[in-house]
């Protein structure tokens, strides 16, 4: 069994890894699911995305792309989150000491 070759660019995280972030945040918004099931919605999103429309002719290829993207989404906003939290954690301690 040969593995495939997966063609990506540079454009498929720019725009597929922000698109399920920001997709999975309208989700969270309009139908409120549990915070566990969070990540998953970003996964299958992901997956969608890759296997329709970035490899829409290469199965694996799409569910390993799809899988990048919706766990790649749910890192970065993890990421995110904890990095603001920590600033304005550091930024009210900083000016109450003042």
């Amino acid at each position: 069994m040969d593995f495939p070759t997966i063609h990506t660019n540079f454009w498929d995280a720019v725009t597929a890894v922000p698109l399920v972030m920001i997709l999975t945040q309208i989700i969270k918004l309009k139908f409120k699911p549990p915070k566990a099931f969070v990540p998953t919605v970003a996964l299958v999103i992901g997956l969608l995305i890759a296997v329709f429309i970035s490899h829409p002719y290469h199965l694996s290829s799409g569910l390993f792309m799809g899988w990048f993207y919706g766990y790649a989404a749910a890192g970065l906003y993890a990421s995110l989150k904890a990095n603001v939290i920590s600033f304005f954690k550091n930024f009210m301690v900083r000016n109450t000491s003042e």
